[in-house]
């Protein structure tokens, strides 16, 4: 299945008063290795939006292990690991250098602009989507 690293260092509004990334960025994190794998493979999640397709996160997890620091250079790999006709199964894990800071797993459901869930589009079968 299809698997993407992106690098990326952290910002200043990241971190709490601890001088620790904040727990909820790390599902941000999360969201860029998705829309990055997803372009990778040849699509633009917003010209998706526009043709009336959309993923909505139906399922999240993370398991962090180490905090993350102002600064710090990061490296986020997202693999796909299953999908079905309507959704999509990421898992990711995030790093500084070879210390594993979070590990996590996502379902995501293709939906249309009502939020109903439709089938992933058949021109997204070409790639590993």
């Amino acid at each position: 299945m299809a698997e993407l690293t992106i690098q990326f260092r952290v910002r200043y509004p990241e971190v709490d008063q601890m001088g620790c990334v904040h727990h909820s960025r790390f599902l941000q994190y999360f969201e860029m290795g998705r829309v990055e794998l997803l372009r990778q493979q040849g699509f633009s999640y917003a010209d998706l939006e526009k043709a009336g397709v959309f993923f909505a996160v139906v399922r999240i997890e993370a398991k962090y292990r180490s905090p993350a620091r102002y600064d710090d250079e990061l490296s986020l790999t997202t693999r796909i690991v299953k999908q079905g006709t309507v959704r999509i199964d990421h898992e990711y894990v995030l790093k500084r250098g070879q210390t594993v800071l979070a590990e996590g797993m996502s379902t995501i459901a293709c939906v249309d602009r009502t939020g109903q869930v439709q089938q992933i589009p058949e021109f997204m079968a070409g790639g590993t989507v």
